[in-house]
């Protein structure tokens, strides 16, 4: 059925691109432990370099800021990405280098503003187990240092960077899980095609296997039970779809369902660290949605959602005793506000509205759709069409989403937003492959780079067409890692269905690929064989989907991006496209970013980059 807009009296004018893709003035909100001190990150320039995101605290009193803000950090080359508070006294973030993805964890002391790297290790990936609430000096972080391929749990004082190993993976160990107390007392391993959870009852004892399925099974432990003696895991154990249950390690082999929806896969659980109660279940069918286990979080909600009327409403943070909250409002037009709200009130104190530049009521709303694949399979995605426009014959650009293996959902998005200020419908796509619609749907996508996944998409270009929706001679496809490839794909295999496309940090060749992950994927490589293909037992199906094999097909206008220091996507998969396109005589337009990695980070970059996206996609669509 077509999705007509009501009319409206003009377009709206265009927004300068900046305003869409600037960082927030002030964003990142996080409270101290006892309530009485805020974060949060703005731009700021230091020592004449560009601003970048550093991270401010500020105290707060009877619920809101007081006095004027102190700066914490001083990053220069890139902006601090994340942050937050352990304990009072402390601020903890990570950074990389250029993009390469090796983060280090870094701690603040908030009263001095004295900086000390916890993993001064060059070349080595480091990361935040558990933040130990219960233990004023220590967290739990874990690196590679020891083995590149691994990660190692330490115990690490914040306040000198003494660390302690107390847990040394035995190489085959992916993911670590502690109990309330902070232990590590479970694990999951992976020999690539089978996945085993490790479990202990205690530190001192070696970890023991407790459920072993193949890879396609999930079991994913989130949080021990209150007493520390079981626990509660995503699990599509004999369904279609992750439920969430209670696991006993006495019993492996019998789940407690707790709830299930037979729709979608729970995204996550939440509890009440201070109630020790189970509080809701998180999923997401056309739009986010919340199952509450507990009636004072959802009376919480409701309060929340009745005082904010019109928008979303998500808890981004909370003090250790659970009456003062960051509240996120927000809706499919707009980034919204951020607020600080205390229990027991009706009072909400508006910290920053998120991007005031842009005015919700000229974004267009972002709808769900569904439409069914030529082999029958029903494929769900989100339609965005430029406000004020008739819904007929539009300039549309395909967005299909980064991973594969991985979702679009419903909210703000600043590429769509500015996309369609600019006159471009925009359709984005939950290909078979996609996760969140269980394991059926997932699976559907293995070994089909190129092949159904791709058909998907183009399915969807025919249906905005039949809808009198798209124009078919002024369709464009723009994505990011595997969207990249999409790009690359719909323009080498579809060459009729594509007038440009943009390809970003995406794959090229699916044997360079493979032959250049860093060494921390590798105990995962077998599972790649598996659900991409292996260079060898499928080299004539790897190298009849990969687009940089294929580029004298490729007709279309091309514009490809890169950060010379991606891990993920080496900076080769672009290069073989642009040298075999150029040697042909093909235009193509590159823009690579040194200080980069997978996807570009700071602002002189992005603007560059969409700035030539616009100018490129306005050029050979025509809006």
């Amino acid at each position: 059925m077509p999705h007509a807009l009501p009319p409206a009296a003009q377009p709206p004018r265009q927004y300068p691109l900046k305003d869409f893709f600037r960082n927030p003035d002030r964003g990142y909100f996080r409270l101290a432990d006892d309530g009485r001190m805020l974060g949060f990150m703005q731009p700021v320039a230091v020592d004449g370099h560009p601003a970048r995101m550093n991270i401010f605290v500020q105290p707060l009193q009877d619920g809101r800021p007081t006095g004027e803000p102190r700066r914490l950090t001083g990053e220069t080359a890139r902006d601090v990405s994340d942050f937050f508070w352990k304990g009072n006294d402390t601020v903890l973030y990570q950074k990389d280098f250029g993009g390469d993805e090796n983060f280090h964890v870094l701690a603040v002391d908030a009263q001095t503003g004295s900086v000390r790297d916890l993993t001064p290790y060059e070349g080595v990936r480091a990361g935040i187990e558990d933040d130990l609430p219960d233990d004023p000096r220590h967290v739990l972080i874990s690196h590679n240092q020891r083995d590149p391929q691994v990660f190692d749990v330490y115990r690490v004082d914040v306040q000198t960077g003494a660390a302690v190993l107390v847990a040394q993976n035995p190489g085959n160990v992916v993911g670590w899980q502690t109990d309330h107390a902070g232990r590590v007392r479970a694990a999951l391993a992976s020999d690539g095609l089978d996945t085993t959870l490790l479990y202990r009852d205690d530190e001192a004892e070696p970890l023991r296997p407790l459920i072993t399925t193949d890879y396609r099974t999930s079991v994913t432990p989130l949080f021990f039970t209150f007493d520390d003696r079981g626990f509660y895991a995503l699990s599509n154990r004999g369904r279609d779809k992750l439920a969430l249950v209670i696991i006993d390690p006495a019993r492996p082999d019998q789940e407690e369902l707790v709830y299930a929806t037979d729709e979608v896969d729970l995204d996550a659980a939440m509890y009440s660290r201070k109630r020790r109660v189970l509080t809701l279940a998180a999923y997401q069918t056309d739009k986010p949605r919340r199952h509450y286990f507990d009636d004072q979080t959802q009376s919480l909600y409701r309060q929340l959602e009745s005082l904010l009327p019109g928008y979303d409403v998500a808890l981004q943070g909370w003090n250790r005793d659970e009456d003062t909250y960051i509240v996120a409002a927000y809706n499919d037009r707009t980034p919204g506000s951020r607020y600080l709200f205390r229990a027991g009130t009706d009072a909400l104190h508006r910290l920053a509205e998120i991007n005031p530049a842009i005015p919700e009521a000229d974004m267009s709303p972002v709808r769900p759709v569904r439409y069914t694949s030529r082999d029958g399979l029903e494929i769900h995605g989100y339609l965005t069409l430029p406000a004020g426009r008739p819904a007929r014959g539009l300039p549309c650009i395909v967005n299909p989403h980064g991973g594969p293996w991985a979702r679009d959902g419903w909210g703000y998005n600043p590429e769509v937003q500015f996309l369609a200020n600019r006159g471009f419908c925009v359709l984005q796509i939950n290909f078979r492959g996609s996760t969140g619609y269980g394991r059926r749907f997932w699976e559907a996508g293995f070994g089909q780079w190129g092949l159904a996944m791709q058909d998907d998409i183009t399915d969807g270009v025919h249906w905005l067409i039949g809808q009198g929706i798209a124009d078919p001679a002024r369709i464009g496809i723009y994505g990011g890692s595997y969207g990249g490839y999409a790009a690359l794909a719909g323009v080498a295999f579809t060459p009729e269905v594509y007038a440009a496309a943009v390809d970003y940090v995406g794959v090229s060749n699916l044997f360079t690929f493979m032959n250049t992950i860093p060494p921390y994927w590798k105990p995962l490589l077998a599972k790649m064989y598996d659900m991409v293909g292996h260079p060898e037992r499928d080299r004539e199906r790897l190298a009849a989907t990969s687009p940089a094999l294929h580029v004298e097909r490729i007709r279309a206008p091309l514009l490809i991006a890169q950060g010379a220091q991606d891990p993920r996507v080496n900076k080769a998969e672009s290069d073989q496209v642009v040298q075999a396109l150029r040697s042909r005589g093909v235009e193509v337009q590159y823009l690579v970013k040194d200080n980069e990695g997978h996807g570009f980070h700071n602002d002189e970059n992005k603007f560059e980059f969409y700035a030539a996206m616009e100018a490129f996609f306005v050029e050979h669509l025509q809006p």
